[in-house]
Order: structure tokens, then C-alpha cells, then sequence
């Protein structure tokens, strides 16, 4: 086979791995749920089991199971999420998204 072409089988080969890549971490809810905490709460707050709030009046996402009920959690963060606190922003999520962040909240939790 000229090298030409196996540069493109290659190529096209390494595409599909790729692509399917990201299809299995889109279908991970976890993952998912983890990447809207870093995206949307990280600069704020503590995302992981571990470690303190960039933000000194934020607290870490692992004890938000003391205040909210995470099974209604995917509901109230689809409805939109209001904060008494002037640096909260307010956040609506798609159900989908609001359950996996549910889902990932669920694997940090104190």
C-alpha cells in the first residue's frame, strides 16, 4: 500500500477513535455532571472531595447535600437556582445536564 494512503487509513482511523471518544464521555453522566461543576461552580467553589473554595464565602460542592435534597436536586436546578448571596449567580440547567450534575454531586458528597 503507497504511504499516501496509509496516512489517510490512519488518519480517518484516528477520527473515528476520536469521535467515539467523545461519544462514550457524553453518555458518562458523571463525567458530564463533573465538567458542568468545573464549567459553570469551580471558580467558586470546590468541586472535588477535597480542598477549599476559590472563593472563601462559597462552600464546597461536597456538603450541598446538607442543604438541598439531591433527589429533587435535578428539578430545582432545571426550574433555576437563586442564591441569597450577591456573588451567586443564577443558574437554569436543562434536565439532562441538571441530572448529571446530580449524578456527579452524588459521587463528592461528605
Amino acid at each position: 500500500m503507497p504511504p499516501m494512503k496509509n496516512l489517510s487509513l490512519i488518519a480517518a482511523w484516528l477520527a473515528v477513535m476520536m469521535m467515539l471518544g467523545v461519544t462514550a464521555q457524553a453518555q458518562d453522566p458523571v463525567r458530564h455532571g463533573r465538567a458542568l461543576a468545573q464549567e459553570f461552580c469551580g471558580e467558586c467553589h470546590a468541586i472535588t472531595r477535597h480542598g477549599r473554595s476559590p472563593h472563601s464565602d462559597a462552600p464546597p460542592l461536597r456538603s450541598i447535600g446538607r442543604s438541598y435534597d439531591l433527589d429533587d436536586f435535578a428539578r430545582v436546578m432545571s426550574g433555576g437556582l437563586l442564591s441569597g448571596h450577591p456573588d451567586m449567580p443564577q443558574f437554569r440547567f436543562h434536565f439532562p445536564d441538571a441530572r448529571d450534575l446530580r449524578d456527579y454531586l452524588r459521587t463528592i458528597q461528605e
